[in-house]
């Protein structure tokens, strides 16, 4: 075996060199991983202190406010240094204006004393991050010597990989909060222009509609009571399906419309009936029953007639119902939720309407914009409702002009929504592979620039209106009412 002899051992110097660069590379493959800085400026005085020897050491970072934002500290007895004092410091500002390291001798760091000092600014492409300071080299024996040029150097080179993690730390903690921003903003801006409610989308674009779905999402889980306001074909019933949907109620959601039906019938379909109350009339619940436990929504309810009215606002007082015919009062859960076009204000003026159960209904009023109102949701239900017609009929989604749109923005809707909605159903059944304007057109009966002068008054224009919805379904006078939100009744009343 071959002897090493003396003078082929390395010497002390020439191994204190190989530690120091096995220490850049250890730091180097150290920093590399994405950590926080905290950890980051840890391992780097950890590094430091284990070549340089020093009996104290310190290491801080500032964010770009000019704060501190993370240190690292050994060798101070009493306590460890306030980072901001030291960011504040003599030796801080002289590492800016000198934009290197800086040696120094006899002096104080902090309320700590040294005999020597060797700081270095950490920076990366100009922007200075903090700064790592080493103070009062040590040797065996408890003696100190001044800090050499190769300390130096290696400090220096040491704050220069520092200066890139750090900065890249920084940028990926930038990037993962933009994300998470980004993914948060994304949730709200779904949250808010849409709502999904038992397999049928509300769409909110306009600042009047998502403020009403704002006042539905914080009132829901609430048991007060609810009116919902708007013309009709404005998702009133929609509305209160989504009320119904986020109240977290066990029960089912169960709706009446107080105008399809006469007196004697809304009775017993809201109170229930008693057997033999009328020849062959069996006993049967009512919607207050069926409801029990969730909620119930009265559509139209400003068309109740007085005596109704009366047994209503019992109903709500009390929280129980007396079939027709019966005695036994049964008690009832209900959140009632209630909708109208009509102004509630004028009925009770006019003595048509009660004082005492208009309060009882309007706990919170949620008002649901025309569609006139709202024209910057009109592209998107025109999609949505293509989509979801082509879906439910298994045929290809067809285009649709930017001119077709257009149209579709200059048109008022007095129908609303539901004129909308069947209004894409007709254009998507009838047209090619393109949703046309001249088709639109023709389907909404023409517009006011083509249509010539008119009468404008109220009777010959809502005559006009109901004329322009019977041809759009082709005469069908069920499915007009639907769209006009009326009785099959009213129409022939109207002499259609």
């Amino acid at each position: 075996m071959h002897d090493v002899s003396d003078a082929e051992q390395p010497s002390f110097a020439e191994k204190r060199r190989i530690l120091q660069l096995e220490t850049l590379n250890d730091l180097a493959v150290a920093l590399y991983a994405h950590r926080p800085e905290q950890e980051l400026v840890d391992e780097l005085l950890e590094r430091v202190c284990a070549v340089l020897d020093p009996a104290a050491a310190v290491a801080v970072t500032r964010d770009r406010f000019g704060s501190s934002q993370a240190m690292a500290v050994v060798g101070w007895q009493e306590r460890p240094p306030d980072p901001e004092v030291l960011l504040a410091g003599p030796l801080w500002h002289e590492l800016l204006a000198s934009g290197r390291s800086v040696a120094l001798s006899e002096g104080e760091l902090a309320g700590r004393p040294f005999r020597s000092l060797l700081a270095t600014p950490i920076a990366y492409r100009g922007v200075f991050l903090g700064f790592l300071a080493v103070l009062d080299k040590e040797l065996r024996g408890g003696e100190s010597e001044p800090f050499a040029s190769e300390d130096r150097r290696f400090l220096v080179s040491m704050a220069a990989l520092a200066g890139v993690a750090l900065d890249g730390a920084r940028q990926h903690e930038n990037l993962q909060a933009q994300r998470d921003r980004l993914e948060e903003e994304n949730r709200a801006l779904k949250e808010s222009f849409a709502r999904e409610v038992e397999g049928h989308r509300i769409i909110a674009h306009a600042p009047a509609m998502r403020e009403a779905l704002r006042v539905i999402e914080r009132i829901a889980p609430r048991g007060v009571s609810v009116v919902i306001r708007g013309e009709s074909g404005t998702g009133k019933e929609l509305a209160a399906r989504l009320l119904h949907v986020r109240s977290g109620r066990s029960g089912p959601l169960v709706a009446v419309n107080c105008s399809s039906m006469p007196e004697s019938l809304l009775e017993s379909e809201l109170f229930g009936i008693e057997h033999g109350v009328a020849t062959g009339v069996e006993k049967r619940r009512g919607k207050f029953e069926i409801a029990d436990g969730g909620s119930l929504f009265l559509d139209e309810v400003g068309d109740l007639e007085p005596s109704v009215q009366v047994k209503l606002l019992r109903a709500l007082q009390e929280r129980e119902i007396v079939r027709v015919g019966g005695q036994e009062p049964r008690s009832v859960d209900v959140r009632l939720v209630a909708a109208t076009h009509q102004d509630l204000e004028s009925l009770v003026a006019n003595r048509t309407f009660r004082e005492d159960l208009y309060y009882r209904l309007k706990g919170v009023e949620i008002h649901l914009p025309p569609l006139r109102e709202r024209r910057e949701d009109i592209p998107h239900l025109v999609r949505h409702f293509m989509a979801d017609f082509c879906n439910r009929e298994g045929i290809p989604l067809p285009r649709i002009q930017s001119e077709t749109i257009a149209l579709l923005l200059s048109y008022d809707f007095p129908g609303n929504v539901r004129e909308l909605q069947n209004l894409m159903e007709a254009a998507v059944s009838l047209c090619r592979d393109i949703v046309g304007t001249d088709l639109v057109r023709s389907l909404l009966g023409g517009t006011e620039d083509t249509d010539g002068p008119r009468a404008l008054d109220l009777k010959t224009v809502e005559a006009g209106h109901i004329g322009k919805v019977l041809r759009m379904t082709g005469g069908n006078k069920s499915r007009a009412a639907r769209i006009l939100g009326v009785d099959r009744r009213t129409l022939q009343r109207k002499g259609f």
